[in-house]
């Protein structure tokens, strides 16, 4: 029992690693709702991420799966992202821990303090 415990928890770190710091969901945001899909469009919708920082989770993001980045020979060269169908998979995800954070933040929160 207890291995299947610690397998289950490993499996719900993995998908937290995903989705879990601090810009990543702000930058799915950006990219899945507001249509943001050029470089300079993402930096601009999310306040306080650095050009370094973006250019490093979008890198992560692409390894993982979760965006693809397109280059167009274009001049300049043009560089896309858009969503894949693994982010598509954590939209359910997102929905609950917006349910979660809508009925509990305000308690959580409270704790911390």
């Amino acid at each position: 029992m207890e291995k299947n415990c610690n397998t289950n928890f490993k499996y719900l770190q993995d998908a937290l690693d995903v989705i879990g710091t601090k810009w990543r969901v702000q930058i799915l945001y950006s990219i899945c709702v507001e249509h943001n899909t050029h470089f300079r469009e993402i930096e601009r919708s999310i306040e306080g991420l650095s050009t370094r920082m973006l250019s490093r989770e979008l890198k992560i993001m692409e390894q993982i799966g979760l965006v693809t980045r397109t280059v167009k020979s274009t001049t300049p060269v043009e560089i896309i992202y858009n969503e894949t169908e693994l982010t598509h998979t954590l939209i359910s995800v997102f929905d609950a821990l917006l349910e979660w954070g809508e009925r509990y933040s305000d308690k959580a929160n409270n704790s911390t303090k």
